[in-house]
């Protein structure tokens, strides 16, 4: 139960007042720009699009900014924005098979067609302090790059013509929307994946890093991961054909784990996926890893009773937001509750003690009911 607290505006205000002198630090220093953080904090930009789920970094940058870099902060802002924007209409399922591809990597095949593109990465740096930024010194000549351009075809592909790897049923019609009705279970292959890509990073990370180190049994290749601008496009009744509203860029992940095949299913390969909007190869490939735990039941396995494969665990405790509002609603005013449990508790005191001295004087009393150890000391002084 929440009770007003009278007096508390004012005291509301000053907190606000001094929560923007927080933020804009000290005035000695030059306030930094969204513009700034849009290029330059750009992973965190993709993280806040992602788990907001509306892509937009100018917007997500201001959300950085106001937050004062607490990202979950800045995903909430987004979220609560985006519940304000109309629908009026919905894309075509994206193609990435023609992305533009910034990082393109697989870890099973060396020479994959379309070939391998490290692009920006920190898989090989050296995990050290480069004292160099922090005298904002300028970057030297950049190497000119540009991405893969034309159709960068799915390692996938290569194991389907062999019937190697388990095939994914037809789509039945448009998927529900989980930003538009609440989540049931058992869920729709579907809407756990957009649980994945909205819940919080260092969830699905830790989840999938338990399936790693056995629990799920889930051993898994990344069979291609790839960042890069797809184009969206969206179908126009009065046109009647889609034409293109934009680009985006988005991070696949497609993994292939162990199968030693079921009753109904013979020996293969199995699938994993993860897509995410931005350059967020940690979570797409985390989100790969726990989707394919999730599909024990699909593809005929055992449960292992493993965290990562308890579908309403992790779908339920995946999003920050709703993990912080509850969380956090326990530090707001709770007097009447507490004074509730703090009477009661003392009841208990009250009973437990007199409990205590009426089994005491039980005790002490003789069977003729006199106290006994009066008894006693009778019988010494006769």
């Amino acid at each position: 139960m929440y009770v007003a607290v009278k007096g508390g505006e004012r005291a509301i205000d000053n907190a606000h007042a001094w929560l923007a002198e927080e933020r804009r630090g000290d005035r000695d220093v030059a306030e930094l720009g969204v513009d700034q953080i849009r290029e330059q904090m750009t992973l965190a930009v993709n993280r806040v699009m992602a788990e907001g789920s509306l892509y937009d970094p100018d917007l997500a940058a201001l959300a950085i900014k106001q937050s004062r870099g607490d990202l979950i902060e800045a995903i909430f802002l987004i979220r609560a924005y985006r519940t304000t924007l109309p629908r009026f209409g919905g894309s075509n399922p994206v193609d990435t098979a023609t992305m533009a591809c910034d990082r393109r990597v697989s870890a099973t095949f060396k020479d994959a067609p379309g070939g391998q593109v490290l692009g920006p990465t920190f898989d090989y740096t050296h995990r050290l302090l480069d004292f160099k930024l922090a005298a904002d010194g300028e970057l030297g000549e950049m190497p000119q790059t540009e991405p893969n351009a034309g159709e960068t075809p799915h390692i996938m592909g290569f194991l389907d013509r062999e019937d190697l790897i388990q095939s994914e049923p037809a789509g039945a019609g448009t998927p529900d929307d989980l930003t538009r009705s609440p989540l049931e279970l058992p869920a729709s292959r579907a809407l756990r994946l957009q649980a994945l890509t909205r819940g919080d990073e260092g969830f699905i990370l830790g989840m999938a890093y338990s399936t790693q180190r056995g629990y799920a049994r889930n051993h898994a290749f990344v069979a291609e991961l790839r960042i890069g601008a797809v184009a969206v496009e969206m179908e126009i009744p009065e046109l009647g054909f889609a034409i293109d509203i934009g680009e985006i860029t988005l991070t696949e992940c497609e993994t292939v784990n162990q199968f030693k095949g079921s009753k109904t299913e013979p020996p293969q390969f199995t699938r994993g996926y993860g897509l995410v909007f931005g350059m967020t190869e940690r979570k797409a490939i985390s989100m790969a890893l726990v989707d394919r735990a999730l599909r024990w039941k699909e593809l005929g396995e055992d449960n292992l009773g493993a965290p990562a494969q308890d579908e309403e665990f992790v779908l339920y405790h995946a999003d920050n937001i709703q993990a912080t509002g509850f969380l956090e609603h326990i530090k707001l005013p709770h007097y009447v509750d507490f004074q509730s449990e703090l009477e009661l508790i003392r009841k208990l005191r009250r009973e437990a003690q007199a409990s205590e001295q009426a089994a005491g004087q039980a005790e002490g009393e003789g069977p003729s009911g006199g106290s006994l150890k009066g008894k006693m000391k009778e019988g010494v002084a006769s």
